[in-house]
């Protein structure tokens, strides 16, 4: 039987009973730091397969020490609680996992984190796919601007931060395309409003430095490996401008929640032939493979988890 529950103040609770107050700190503020954490069902062997769990509560606590947040539990003790809420919980098919670490304290008009108490609370619902297309998408260049690290800090995933990928997000889907491009204050490439970017051209594959202002990505780690172990492909991080993309052989996107995902156009200008390219596919492949348990080469990223 499929249960909605929260873990919520220390406790696995029905999701109906997982409230806080409308004087709660991060409500008004945004001061909180979140994670997004894949579950993907393998029906053959009625299993959830949770991706890189541990690595993204590793982004989370370094959240925490950025937003001056304590919460009581460890990585390990963060993973059990994921575990334990997935059995419960029932849910046999694909998920999306978010844990949120948040100020608790009912303070409004207080803008110091040091003088607020914090709590942790964990959701998990089904997901799809993060975006609906089963080929390559079609991209345009946000107006917007991804903010500086000087700013706030792209690295981890602070709440308040996030409404500059929704304001980009919203303004390509209203403009009729799927997804956003933003570059960063020296109009170099950053990323997507919420997936790192890798360009092809020449059998190499290139990535925009983390100092351009994107997230250290978890599922951009994953694409790197395969592309080299797989394929032997030379990866190189460098700052690229918004021209070279439209001169790519191949470009595409990568993230926890959109998987690995092909662009087929960039401001009406298709990349390539304007379909999924064929380095993307096979790194695709492998990736989506990896990811339900179904490859012995990339069992460690993945924890399985059984269901009753």
């Amino acid at each position: 039987m499929v249960k909605s529950l929260a873990f919520f103040q220390g406790n696995i609770v029905p999701i109906d009973q997982a409230k806080v107050s409308v004087m709660t700190h991060a409500l008004h503020y945004g001061s909180a730091v979140f994670e997004g954490i894949r579950g993907n069902w393998n029906k053959n062997k009625d299993s959830m397969y949770i991706f890189r769990m541990k690595e993204h509560y590793e982004r989370l606590i370094q959240g925490c020490k950025m937003m001056l947040m304590d919460i009581p539990y460890t990585v390990d003790d963060l993973c059990n609680i994921t575990i334990d809420l997935i059995q419960q919980s029932g849910i046999k098919e694909d998920v999306y996992i978010r844990p949120l670490v948040y100020k608790s304290e009912e303070k409004v008009a207080n803008l110091m984190l040091h003088k607020l108490s914090s709590d942790f609370t964990l959701i998990i619902v089904p997901f799809g796919a993060y975006i609906d297309t089963d080929g390559a998408i079609d991209c345009c260049t946000s107006s917007w601007r991804r903010m500086d690290d000087t700013i706030i800090p792209p690295r981890v995933k602070i709440s308040g931060h996030y409404v500059n990928s929704i304001l980009a997000k919203t303004e390509a889907v209203l403009s009729g395309f799927d997804e956003a491009i933003l570059l960063n204050q020296d109009g170099n490439v950053s990323e997507g409003s919420g997936e790192n970017l890798f360009l092809i051209y020449k059998n190499v594959l290139n990535t925009p430095l983390v100092a351009d202002n994107n997230l250290t990505g978890i599922t951009r780690d994953c694409a790197i490996k395969i592309a080299q172990n797989e394929f032997g492909l030379e990866v190189v991080e460098r700052s690229i401008r918004r021209s070279e993309l439209y001169l790519a052989d191949e470009v595409f996107l990568t993230g926890t929640a959109a998987h690995i995902t092909p662009v087929g156009s960039l401001d009406k200008r298709p990349i390539g032939n304007g379909k999924v390219g064929q380095i993307t596919k096979k790194i695709k492949d492998i990736y989506l493979k990896s990811i339900r348990g179904d490859n012995q080469s990339y069992q460690e990223w993945v924890t399985g988890v059984s269901i009753e």
